[in-house]
């Protein structure tokens, strides 16, 4: 697959309590030559928040203590430039709504890693957080 360059650049930070899900994606992202942390929860992904910044932050909804969108309304107040994406297993949108909390998409499980690129790629555009901070 072939990346722009402007997605070569984004440190992501990837939350997610499911490993196969974790491991996946984060070998996804890597064999791609993209920066990635991986955590399992959302506290240990607070804990990274403290240490470092972070262009895309992906977590899933359903996370053990604290749960995503408890997460991102956190994340919002901290990182109001990072491009945040959901991932949710709930049919069509997720019970709290997505814009509520900060979040730019909202991705549907199962999902595959095109959408997910599909997903940076638009993190990158016009409609990006950057963008609407400026516009």
């Amino acid at each position: 697959m072939s990346l722009p360059e402007e997605i070569r650049d984004k440190k992501i930070l990837l939350i997610d309590d499911d490993e196969s899900i974790r491991d996946s994606l984060r070998m996804f992202f890597l064999a791609e030559g993209l920066r990635i942390d991986a955590v399992e929860t959302a506290e240990e992904g607070l804990d990274a928040l403290s240490r470092r910044h972070y262009d895309v932050i992906i977590t899933d909804y359903n996370l053990p203590g604290m749960d995503g969108p408890s997460f991102f309304k956190r994340v919002h107040q901290l990182c109001p430039a990072s491009f945040k994406i959901l991932m949710t297993a709930y049919a069509k949108e997720p019970p709290v709504a997505a814009a509520d909390l900060g979040v730019d998409e909202c991705i549907q499980k199962p999902f595959s890693t095109k959408i997910i690129m599909d997903s940076l790629s638009r993190s990158t555009g016009k409609d990006g957080p950057r963008a609407r901070e400026q516009g």
